[in-house]
């Protein structure tokens, strides 16, 4: 952690949590962020969904919902950034307070429901940055919408031209029945009304789909069949849990989603399901509880190409970047993978057995 961290983290820490974000934004819209070369370690370079990577570590949706910092997200050394969500028309999202950080858990709690300037406003901003890395967006619907399901192929005509992939979100929980969209027939009627806009676009991008955490195993089956035969680009696995095992924190009690480091072993080895069920058929990114480089690395033993990363950063801030691609490049070499690509999957079994076990206990 940079000493600026040391001294500024502390601080924001003793205000409310949204209102520190906000100050973590105008900061580094100011240029206060630091920069780290995203291709510092050749040994991470890498490919996903045909998108060439200077490294798998993403920055998730969330942070930068309305398009505002990409440049300073960029120079921070992600390999790739997340936007949004965004929905057709802007949105305030749920009442405050909304987001709650959970110290003792290292861990957050938001119900933001997809609060956002609205598709234009976030297009404007990404048809003005300066093309440099690689930018995605993620599609939400309005919480009023009589067509959630139009909303998301509606966000992406707009929008697509200036982003190199774009993730389609059923899984937030913070919008009434949204995450009923995962159901297959639901899903597969979006996928098709967001790929046939995808595609009259006149450059087509990657079309990524979210998924929940707390899907059951049939559940999940359906919804990988879906995915595979719809014709996406990606998986990314997975969004924030509703369940609250084991927390320590006081806010624990609070609706919305949980992440955090709480969520990395639940997330971890429905993901190494995914990968399983998907038989490389997929890429698929791996997401929640992403907080240091064995964590990133255990993603993608488990069947990850990339990982992103999000409450992370709240406790460990933009030093955290650097931290996990150095050590990232330690681990490969240390285990003999020459690549990211070699390393996929390769401690895979030991996540199914997790998962096996998860879903015996529940069912």
């Amino acid at each position: 952690m940079s000493l600026g961290e040391r001294l500024t983290l502390p601080l924001l820490r003793r205000i409310d949590p949204e209102a520190a974000h906000g100050l973590a934004l105008r900061a580094l819209g100011a240029g206060l962020g630091a920069r780290t070369p995203a291709d510092r370690f050749p040994r991470l370079a890498t490919e996903l969904a045909g998108l060439a990577l200077p490294n798998p570590l993403g920055l998730a949706a969330g942070f930068d919902k309305n398009a505002t910092v990409v440049g300073p997200l960029v120079a921070a050394g992600f390999g790739f950034v997340e936007v949004g969500a965004a929905t057709p028309l802007p949105q305030p999202g749920n009442p405050r307070p909304r987001l709650f950080r959970l110290a003792e858990d290292r861990a957050a709690i938001n119900r933001f429901g997809f609060n956002n300037d609205g598709a234009e406003a976030i297009a404007t901003r990404l048809g003005a940055r300066p093309k440099r890395g690689v930018v995605g967006l993620n599609l939400g619907a309005n919480k009023t919408s009589a067509d959630r399901a139009a909303d998301f192929a509606a966000v992406l005509a707009v929008a697509g031209p200036h982003v190199d992939f774009a993730t389609v979100n059923v899984s937030s929980p913070n919008t009434e029945r949204l995450r009923d969209l995962q159901g297959a027939d639901a899903l597969a009627a979006l996928l098709e009304g967001v790929l046939a806009a995808n595609a009259r676009l006149s450059r087509p991008v990657p079309v990524f789909l979210k998924i929940a955490p707390d899907l059951n195993d049939r559940e999940l089956a359906e919804l990988v069949t879906v995915a595979v035969a719809s014709g996406i680009s990606a998986i990314i696995a997975t969004n924030t849990t509703l369940s609250r095992d084991g927390l320590a924190s006081p806010q624990a009690g609070e609706t919305g989603g949980l992440s955090g480091r709480p969520l990395f072993r639940r997330s971890t080895a429905l993901l190494a399901r995914v990968s399983e069920l998907t038989d490389g058929r997929l890429p698929l990114v791996g997401v929640g509880g992403v907080d240091s480089a064995e964590t990133a690395y255990a993603k993608i033993r488990a069947g990850a190409w990339a990982v992103q990363l999000y409450t992370g950063l709240v406790y460990g801030g933009l030093s955290l970047v650097p931290e996990i691609l150095a050590g990232l490049d330690a681990l490969l070499a240390r285990d003999g993978f020459a690549s990211v690509a070699a390393a996929i999957g390769s401690g895979r079994d030991e996540w199914l057995g997790r998962y096996a076990a998860r879903a015996s206990s529940a069912g």
